[in-house]
């Protein structure tokens, strides 16, 4: 399984650098791609939440996250936006493919529309509390170690 992540606008440097550790931890992710306002490996907050694991997950920085998408159209990947909408299937119950890329949208605003109509499918995590959503780094945890985990 091959896993590209994309972090549209994030901006919380303690969200990236615990999404590097996370992706490390769950093994698969290819490439995480730092789109727009998400902070550059080079910046030391990140370092100190990532713990060392920017180094061990390939990265590379984007002014836009339509780039990144556009990059990984023209490979073929399926890409699959992480976000609460009407026609958003269920993160547990889905097949996933061999390869695809996860986008992780903004805190606050999550994914923009026009981001949103560029991607293949949209999945979502089911809230059962009160709150309609999980902090951005948590999601990323819970849809990493889901698509990884070893089927029985």
């Amino acid at each position: 399984m091959k896993i590209h992540v994309v972090l549209d606008n994030i901006r919380s440097v303690f969200n990236v650098g615990s999404i590097f550790r996370s992706a490390d931890g769950a093994g698969s992710v290819e490439k995480i791609y730092l789109c727009g306002i998400t902070s550059d490996i080079d910046n030391p907050k990140l370092e100190k939440t990532a713990l060392g694991a920017i180094d061990m997950v390939k990265s590379e920085h984007y002014d836009t996250t339509l780039e990144a998408l556009d990059e990984l159209k023209e490979r073929n990947i399926p890409i699959y936006s992480v976000e609460l909408t009407d026609d958003a299937e269920n993160f547990q119950s889905i097949e996933y493919p061999n390869e695809l890329a996860l986008v992780f949208g903004h805190e606050k605003n999550g994914i923009s529309e026009d981001i949103l109509k560029y991607t293949d499918k949209r999945i979502m995590m089911p809230m059962r509390g009160l709150k309609e959503s999980l902090n951005v780094a948590n999601c990323a945890t819970a849809i990493l170690y889901e698509i990884t985990r070893e089927k029985r």
